[in-house]
């Protein structure tokens, strides 16, 4: 069942779970996460970022389409860091029923007047719009990049900033950034930052960049309000390790796709289904029918 971004949080917020929003950066991942959902009957947001719907083409999205539509699972299909207004537009016109602005390094009035820009454009056609506020971290070589500081969300003006722009949800910056910190970085969360959001705002919150903060943390900031989490580094990583495993085997005469990708795409299911347990979401998607 395919579903906007502000129907699949209206009801992780009345329920108190966090929906998972899988990066699907390749037809695999896409049906490896979907099979996890569909096992843990589990809501799913598909987040696309930019660079990798670049490279998978326009038509890749048909292809997550027709699975929402074919799903027995409620399916937001999500434009993940929205760099420019352009991008948003040609995303909403491709079908995606959420799309993110990210203009949180921009001043706060632009960020304001890009994200209010957004709205204008997707509500009347009932695409969801998500913006962030701060600024997430960056560890290194991800599509979905970030700041090497992070700038946290600032509690007083994040009701202010919802009032004047009108989007649906937020991502807050609260201590975490995109990929895996190094060894020798003990990531925290500022769970004291995202109770003060939580108490001064009215919408759903959404957490990036959380691969390498400890699951109890996690788990923590699901019960404090946090309704969608992003995960794209945990399983890639999972995929590509069983990937190299496969072709360093030792057999040169594997190559057929369907040969080399299974058991990749089942590692990446464990970790799916690891994360939805951990959002709380597993059976969660009997709430969104009648």
């Amino acid at each position: 069942m395919l579903v906007s971004g502000k129907e699949i949080m209206a009801v992780a917020k009345e329920k108190k779970f966090a929906v998972p929003a899988f990066n699907a950066g390749s037809g695999q991942l896409l049906n490896a996460v979907m099979e996890a959902c569909e096992e843990a009957k589990s809501p799913v947001m598909i987040a696309i970022h930019p660079d990798e719907l670049s490279f998978l083409t326009d038509s890749f999205v048909d292809q997550v389409k027709y699975l929402a539509n074919h799903s027995k699972v409620p399916v937001c299909i999500h434009l993940d860091h929205g760099a420019s207004y352009e991008q948003v537009i040609h995303a909403i016109q491709l079908g995606f029923t959420s799309v993110m602005i990210d203009a949180s390094h921009l001043p706060y009035e632009e960020n304001i007047e890009i994200s209010k820009k957004v709205v204008a454009a997707a509500h009347p056609v009932g695409v969801s719009v998500e913006a962030e506020l701060g600024t997430i971290g960056d560890t290194g070589n991800t599509v979905e990049g970030g700041v090497s500081e992070v700038i946290y969300t600032d509690p007083k003006v994040a009701q202010d900033f919802i009032d004047k722009t009108g989007v649906d949800s937020l991502a807050v910056a609260i201590g975490t950034a995109h990929g895996i910190y190094p060894k020798d970085v003990d990531p925290k969360l500022r769970l004291d930052i995202l109770e003060e959001i939580e108490k001064a705002t009215d919408i759903p919150l959404v957490l990036h960049g959380g691969s390498s903060n400890p699951d109890e943390e996690i788990a923590k900031a699901v019960t404090m309000g946090v309704n969608k989490i992003n995960i794209s580094s945990d399983i890639k990583i999972v995929f590509a390790n069983k990937l190299r495993e496969i072709l360093n085997s030792g057999n040169s005469e594997i190559r057929e796709p369907n040969v080399l990708f299974p058991d990749c795409m089942k590692e990446t299911k464990k970790v799916a289904l690891e994360k939805i347990k951990l959002f709380n979401s597993i059976d969660q998607a009997k709430h969104y029918f009648n």
